[in-house]
């Protein structure tokens, strides 16, 4: 099999020449470069479930087929979420609890305070004004420039989006993607940050949303976040204990940023890799959904979730122990050959597109997977209705980052009609 693979760059080493037990899945270089698809392929092929002893972040597991981490993922009373969902640990003294990183009852009655911000008939009465915003950015871009399609188009659309879901001041919505960044950029995903500096960023979060929390309260119930948790009898007391309240502020945020911004940014990559699937689009535009799920498939924004071993526990023939980290990758499971056809094919018509494991499965699905797929569906509706091609013109920059997978800069030229 190593003869057949081609090296993988020079900053790294292919991973079909290296020692299987040496093999560490969570450097965070793999991801910038867009190398990990082969670590991943050996690891489904030859050690599905692998023990890495020595990492930066401590020995784990790596679960990296479809099947496998469903089982994990699903299985709570094993698996726990709790305290931390990535592969690093969290800051000791900065605590941060989120409905998240729990395990039930917690995680049940905090997620229900807020779902109803993203229930289908919440998604319907805003549906208009999204698409109004998302005419708006399109319709502001300069065509025939270059342009960086994440700055004007991917963070704008989600922040907006943010925005409507918090009913956030839209004069300061800027700092919604900003402590997005200041909650994803840490030690956790491979980078030195100066980890005093980023506390005081999100304790600035916290004062600004505690603030609205108080506003909100004083009203009378409305249906984005902060109102939902402030009236919930469950939930309303969440401003009595801050470094809670800030962690379901981080999850929020960055479950309503990243994972969106980054899949509108995955699809124009993706559409240019793979031009004959553009081509196909414009011909078929009611392929528009199912090329959603294609694309958070193909993307897979977020590369993984974390999971501690609750006890002694023996998986696919391998015995775990209690405080085992075990991390499920969905960015391999999503391109498991032996589950879905084609993998390394973008493909806008595949069958069972939603078939995909980036929201995740089993008590911790995203809650905002209906929120993602419409800002996607209607952002491609309405590029079709007015762009010829957007095309992309030098070599996207990755994030430096094991979990969100997405894109710093991607420039493009849009072509009108």
């Amino acid at each position: 099999m190593a003869d057949t693979i081609q090296t993988v760059g020079p900053e790294i080493p292919n991973p079909w020449d290296l020692p299987l037990d040496t093999l560490d899945v969570s450097r965070a270089e793999l991801f910038l470069h867009n190398k990990h698809g082969e670590y991943f392929r050996r690891l489904r092929q030859e050690d599905p479930v692998h023990f890495c002893q020595e990492s930066q972040f401590g020995p784990f597991w790596s679960i990296t087929r479809y099947e496998d981490i469903m089982a994990v993922d699903s299985n709570h009373h094993v698996f726990s979420s709790k305290r931390d969902i990535v592969i690093g640990d969290a800051p000791a003294d900065f605590d941060t609890p989120m409905f998240i990183a729990s395990d039930p009852p917690v995680h049940d009655v905090q997620r229900k305070a807020v779902q109803p911000a993203v229930a289908p008939t919440q998604l319907s009465d805003i549906e208009a004004l999204i698409r109004q915003r998302v005419c708006n950015i399109l319709d502001a871009l300069p065509v025939g420039e270059k342009i960086d399609w994440v700055e004007h188009v991917s963070k704008e659309l989600t922040t907006q989006m943010l925005a409507t879901l918090f009913d956030f001041p839209f004069e300061d919505r800027h700092l919604l993607p900003y402590w997005s960044d200041v909650t994803t950029t840490s030690e956790t995903v491979g980078i030195e940050v100066d980890m005093k500096h980023r506390e005081a960023e999100l304790h600035k979060c916290l004062a600004y949303f505690s603030e609205l929390w108080k506003e909100r309260a004083a009203q009378p119930r409305k249906f984005d976040f902060i109102s939902l948790f402030a009236h919930d009898p469950e939930t309303k007391d969440m401003i009595n204990n801050p470094m809670e309240l800030l962690g379901n502020l981080m999850l929020l945020i960055v479950g309503g940023n990243d994972t969106t911004r980054n899949s509108i940014s995955g699809g124009v990559v993706a559409l240019n890799e793979f031009p004959e699937q553009f081509a196909n689009l414009k011909a078929n535009p009611e392929l528009v959904p199912n090329m959603v799920s294609e694309i958070i498939r193909w993307q897979t924004p977020l590369g993984h979730m974390r999971r501690t071993v609750k006890q002694d526990f023996e998986f696919r023939g391998k015995q775990m122990h209690k405080g085992d980290k075990v991390v499920m990758w969905y960015a391999s499971g999503n391109r498991d050959e032996t589950v879905i056809r084609d993998p390394d094919q973008f493909l806008i018509d595949r069958e069972n597109a939603r078939r995909h494991l980036s929201f995740g499965f089993g008590i911790h699905r995203c809650m905002g997977n209906r929120v993602a797929e419409m800002q996607l569906r209607i952002l491609w509706e309405e590029i079709l209705a007015r762009f010829e091609h957007i095309e992309v013109v030098g070599e996207p920059t990755r994030v430096l980052s094991n979990f969100v997978l997405g894109f710093e800069n991607v420039p493009v030229i849009v072509h009108a009609r």
